[in-house]
């Protein structure tokens, strides 16, 4: 991993609102090949940037002027100095040392790694008989107006190569900002891998998502995207296609720089 890796720097951003409790399982799993930690703090009232500052001094911490996740992981992509960015949430529920796994699915010639609790390798202990009902239900719609095979969709674990920001504008401000990447990054004809994730559930504290109002919000950008204008783009790429990581590996002849 360290010799493929070369000279590439990642960063990780992490949007937070009141995650301090959290912050404590997180922060110090974070693997040693990350170069850069970029904290946004989104009007927290706890001691969330206290606790930032004493587990992980060298953390860049953002405190956010506008509302919404949308608004802060782009506050983030837009502080990073890295060559590949990692998107982590603050509440546990993503695991850090999975890193390494996304960040490999790239150093392989991919241009995002998309995150799947749905793949073999991944799940989850989190998702509600709901959640996971609309969920399924926006993935085959996607599915069927993009003709790609996503196995999942409204989750927000993913990595990509700084450039992608060049190839497409992100303009949401809530958790549909997750749905519009990938979407945006699909229309850019940039080369997507699925990447299995084991999603836990929120160790402290309450979630800020709300299922209908953040379902009815992703559904308008699925809708929106399609009819919308092609995303411009500086690079020439064939249309991706989207593997889970078991296949990609072995329509790689199970290359020996992947991580299993």
């Amino acid at each position: 991993m360290e010799e493929s890796r070369r000279d590439v720097r990642i960063s990780v951003v992490i949007p937070v609102r009141n995650e301090a409790q959290n912050l404590h399982y997180i922060l110090p799993r974070i693997p040693s090949i990350v170069d850069e930690v970029i904290v946004v703090d989104g009007h927290s009232t706890d001691d969330t940037i206290a606790v930032t500052k004493q587990l992980l001094p060298e953390a860049h911490i953002i405190e956010q002027q506008g509302i919404g996740k949308g608004d802060a992981v782009r506050l983030g992509f837009e502080a990073c100095k890295g060559d590949i960015i990692v998107m982590l949430d603050g509440d546990g529920s993503t695991d850090p040392e999975e890193i390494p796994r996304f960040v490999q699915a790239l150093l392989n010639g991919n241009d995002f790694a998309k995150g799947s609790r749905f793949l073999a390798g991944g799940g989850t202990t989190d998702i509600t008989p709901l959640r996971l009902l609309g969920n399924y239900g926006l993935c085959r719609l996607v599915n069927l107006l993009y003709n790609i095979r996503f196995s999942d969709l409204c989750y927000g674990y993913n990595a990509f190569w700084r450039y992608c920001l060049d190839n497409i504008r992100l303009d949401s401000s809530g958790f549909e900002v997750e749905t519009q990447i990938s979407l945006r990054v699909h229309k850019a004809r940039l080369k997507i891998l699925e990447v299995p994730s084991m999603e836990h559930p929120r160790i402290y504290g309450q979630s800020n998502l709300r299922t209908f109002r953040d379902g009815w919000r992703v559904l308008k950008t699925i809708m929106k995207e399609r009819i919308g204008t092609p995303q411009s783009t500086q690079h020439v790429y064939p249309l991706p296609v989207v593997y889970g990581l078991d296949e990609y590996s072995f329509a790689r002849e199970k290359s020996k720089d992947v991580i299993p």
